[in-house]
């Protein structure tokens, strides 16, 4: 089994950064894919950005340029840089682990845009 914990979500301007963290615990494979997901009010749950175990990253469309994912695999330990928010960028944050068949989730992060 994995846990995953996430931390650094809250409230934020338009326009400012931040970032989200999320630490891994349990039995970890070397190999194993890692990302983040949001889900909107009144959306689906939609991909944001993933990594692989040797730091590959995808991103979805609508955060290219503004959003970098990176992780430290001593630690265990995804990270989101978020830049250039905004408010279509609310949402509640999930951290992802697929390793093998199996899927792991986060309880999930809040970030807010508004001014």
């Amino acid at each position: 089994q994995v846990q995953l914990v996430e931390s650094g979500g809250g409230l934020v301007q338009p326009g400012g950064s931040l970032r989200l963290s999320c630490a891994a615990s349990g039995s970890i494979f070397s190999i194993n894919d890692m990302g983040w997901y949001r889900r909107a009010p009144g959306k689906e749950r939609e991909l944001v950005a993933t990594i692989t175990s040797g730091g590959r990253p995808n991103y979805a469309d609508v955060v290219k340029g503004r959003f970098t994912i990176s992780r430290n695999n001593a630690r265990n330990t995804v990270y989101l840089e978020m830049n250039s928010l905004e408010p279509a960028d609310t949402a509640v944050y999930y951290c992802n682990m697929v390793q093998g068949l199996r899927n792991f989730w986060g309880q999930g992060t809040q970030v807010t845009v508004s001014s």
